[in-house]
């Protein structure tokens, strides 16, 4: 069986795949418990970003959604393909277009943590309340000390 993994963009104010993303983001919501926003202000920042989707076979798997200064807004993959490097894909593609790539990740997140560590992403500071329930937050930065593309090259070497 030969599966058809297929990455596309999606532009700022642009609706494809936004209720696709929002079916994902709240299964992972369900089972991991992040991704806990709202569907108003997820769709709200799903619509100003530049959205990198990952389709297998025509089916949404992932996605990254991205403001024009390299933040990410939304990383997610479906559970079931975790491991398969589609996070480091995603993460790629957001590196090729800017110089530093940024984010928060829950401080009880271990497994988005260690994703964003494995990467060469550098904790910068810790954000006590940071999430609307009161949760803890770090924020992430790769690409400020050494050259973004050769982090994320020495990372794919590995």
């Amino acid at each position: 069986m030969s599966v058809n993994i297929d990455v596309q963009c999606v532009g700022p104010g642009n609706d494809d795949y936004l209720d696709a993303a929002w079916r994902l983001k709240e299964r992972i919501r369900r089972t991991d418990g992040v991704l806990k926003q709202r569907r108003g202000f997820f769709s709200d920042a799903y619509r100003r970003s530049t959205v990198h989707v990952l389709l297998e076979d025509g089916e949404l798997i992932g996605f990254a959604a991205v403001r024009r200064d390299g933040y990410i807004l939304f990383l997610a993959v479906a559970a079931e393909r975790r491991g398969e490097g589609f996070g480091q894909q995603l993460v790629a593609r957001v590196a090729q277009d800017h110089d530093t790539v940024t984010c928060h990740a829950r401080a009880s997140n271990e497994q988005a943590l260690g994703f964003y560590e494995r990467m060469g992403f550098d904790i910068k500071r810790r954000i006590d309340n940071y999430y609307e329930d009161s949760g803890d937050a770090y924020y992430l930065k790769l690409g400020e000390e050494s050259g973004i593309t050769q982090r994320l090259s020495e990372f794919m070497r590995r």
